[in-house]
């Protein structure tokens, strides 16, 4: 598999486990280190071993060989490098520490979400149907008896 469908790959691995804020940096052309990063967050440590997890498996079942991995004790920044892709799985107060998007600031990113982009969602959004307002018939006013005086 090349790089690029590695990273995205990889990427949904991650979403699988409600990773959040998940980047991918294409540092093709900036630095022989790898051809992507694939960064993203999680909010607890469980949640970041989860993430790891999927990713590993994830990779494993798609005949990918991890070359090494860094910080899966201490979770609160796993670093799984695939050669070509290195993922960065991080908490969220760690990720904002280390800024790596603005350390490689050069690279074209790319965001990864669930989410379906708002065009779509508004097209297939159910319209509202009209709703027919209750009458309120108010109560009669008594006639009143006029007398006619002569």
């Amino acid at each position: 598999m090349d790089s690029k469908k590695l990273a995205f790959k990889l990427a949904e691995f991650a979403l699988s486990k409600k990773a959040e804020d998940i980047k991918i940096l294409d540092l093709r052309g900036i630095t022989p280190i790898a051809d992507f990063f694939v960064i993203c967050s999680a909010q607890s440590e469980p949640q970041v071993k989860a993430v790891s997890d999927a990713v590993l498996i994830g990779a494993k079942n798609e005949g990918e060989t991890i070359w090494h991995k860094e910080g899966m004790n201490m979770r609160s920044w796993v670093l799984l490098d695939f050669v070509d892709v290195v993922v960065h799985i991080f908490l969220r107060d760690t990720r904002q520490f280390y800024s790596l998007e603005k350390l490689w600031g050069d690279a074209k990113i790319t965001e990864v979400s669930d989410e379906v982009p708002v065009k779509k969602a508004v097209k297939k959004a159910a319209k509202p149907k009209a709703v027919k307002k209750p009458t309120v018939k108010s109560p009669a006013k008594p006639k009143k008896n006029i007398v006619k005086k002569k």
